[in-house]
């Protein structure tokens, strides 16, 4: 009895030390199973991937094509050549080829409707001859449009991405993929009439020529308060759907300081054993945001004025110079993790860094890694100015001169120089002696004759 309790007390005791022991950060976040083809939920305050599956996948993506659709719209506006209340009257060409079973505001040929108004159609209620009407009026036909679509996704740098219309019926040649997707809607999002359109539960269109006032529903039910899957958080973006592509969401949601974007490509309609429906594009959707918002926080781990190392300084009486970040780095984290588990390592341009320096100058790289991923880079800038020793630069220039190409080869000219001068003295003073010894001996010898001087 008394031997069991001890095996059980000492078993217990090392799970314990086990616990303690374990490395900070060994367990993280366990992330969710997603039901679809490809998912991609991006912090956008930061630019971290939180989830990510097949996200580089080229999927069809259906009418998430509007999205592109809307950002040229959005970027003619700003650049003049389009008017949100310019009236544009739809062509008979721009509703051909057009499904009568596609999603559609029931826009006729020769209706005039604004842009403003066609954007609305577009985004809201996804009115595929609303997208035709508005390539044709940009681009002056729907080819010229979707060639200009393309051109836009590479600027853009989505790397698995080719339309072949402004509305996303069905092509073998029309894919992207979630990561393209959020690239798109991120540049979209920059202009504000963008969310203004998509994030709309419903919208009236005014009475036109050829039609009294219409009501418009978003095919977004998480934005539909009264839908089952409604979320107060979400806004915007955009569905797609259609029986290659399955059902496709793009959304942002906002919860406690946190800004997400989500995409889902491909997740499937099922009915359920009461009759209804389930549509997973707004179910995985909110799941993921869910999992998200109570997973994940913010960590500011580096102020602005915070010191992140210093680096060696020559050329002057100060031996080195503090370094801080040029902006403040904070990252969306798994919930728990602490401040000292996030590695930072320092990365300089010059080691050691030649005075004199400025404040502010960019002195080098400081990268954040957690559980060897990386999870920011940030500028390092001098805190204080450092001035130069003007002895110590003259000294440092003189060195480098000497080093250089044309100094080495002045150098060999003086010394040969000097050789030259050198043996030409010396064999012009043996010269002068010998002729000296020559003319002065013939003067000393004078002859004797001896004897006494007569008187």
């Amino acid at each position: 009895m008394k031997t069991t309790r001890f095996l059980s007390v000492f078993f217990l005791a090392l799970l314990l030390a086990g616990l303690l022991t374990a490395p900070a950060g060994a367990v993280r976040v366990t992330d969710p199973e997603i039901q679809a083809k490809a998912a991609l939920l991006v912090d956008r305050k930061t630019g971290a991937v939180i989830y990510a599956l097949n996200e580089h996948d080229e999927l069809y993506p259906a009418s998430t094509t509007k999205i592109m659709t809307c950002l040229l719209v959005l970027e003619a506006v700003d650049e003049g050549r389009l008017g949100l209340q310019q009236e544009i009257t739809a062509t008979p060409t721009a509703l051909e080829g057009l499904a009568e079973d596609g999603s559609t505001a029931g826009i006729e040929a020769g209706e005039i409707l604004t842009v403003e108004e066609l954007l609305y159609c577009l985004m809201v209620v996804s009115a595929n001859e609303a997208g035709a009407i508005l390539a044709e009026e940009i681009s002056g036909s729907v080819d010229s449009f979707v060639d200009r679509m393309n051109a836009r996704a590479q600027e853009l740098g989505c790397e698995n991405t080719h339309f072949m219309n402004p509305h996303g019926y069905h092509d073998s040649q029309h894919y992207t993929s979630a990561w393209d997707l959020y690239l798109i809607t991120e540049a979209a999002l920059e202009h504000p009439m963008f969310m203004t359109v998509c994030d709309a539960s419903s919208h009236t269109v005014p009475a036109t020529n050829l039609s009294e006032e219409r009501q418009l529903n978003n095919t977004n039910f998480l934005i539909r308060s009264g839908r089952d899957y409604y979320n107060a958080d979400v806004h915007g973006v955009k569905t797609g759907s259609h029986s290659q592509a399955g059902n496709c969401l793009v959304t942002t949601a906002q919860h406690a300081r946190m800004d997400l974007l989500c995409v889902i490509l491909g997740a499937e309609r099922e009915q359920k054993e009461d009759g209804t429906w389930w549509t997973y594009s707004f179910g995985e959707t909110n799941r993921l945001y869910k999992w998200a918002f109570g997973n994940f926080a913010y960590q500011t781990i580096l102020k602005e004025d915070d010191v992140a190392g210093e680096a060696p300084v020559s050329l002057s009486s100060t031996d080195h110079v503090t370094l801080r970040p040029a902006k403040a780095v904070e990252l969306l984290l798994p919930k728990g993790v602490e401040p000292e588990e996030v590695e930072k390592t320092v990365a300089l341009k010059a080691d050691p860094v030649e005075a004199p320096i400025a404040e502010g100058d960019v002195l080098g790289t400081l990268t954040v890694t957690l559980d060897g991923e990386e999870l920011a880079e940030v500028d390092l800038l001098a805190f204080t100015s450092v001035e130069a020793s003007r002895l110590r630069v003259f000294w440092r220039d003189v060195k480098n001169f000497a080093s250089t190409g044309a100094a080495k080869a002045g150098l060999a000219v003086v010394a040969v120089a000097a050789v030259v001068l050198g043996g030409w003295r010396l064999l012009f003073s043996r010269r002068r002696y010998r002729y000296g010894r020559s003319v002065g001996g013939g003067r000393g010898r004078r002859s004797y004759r001896g004897g006494r001087r007569k008187r």
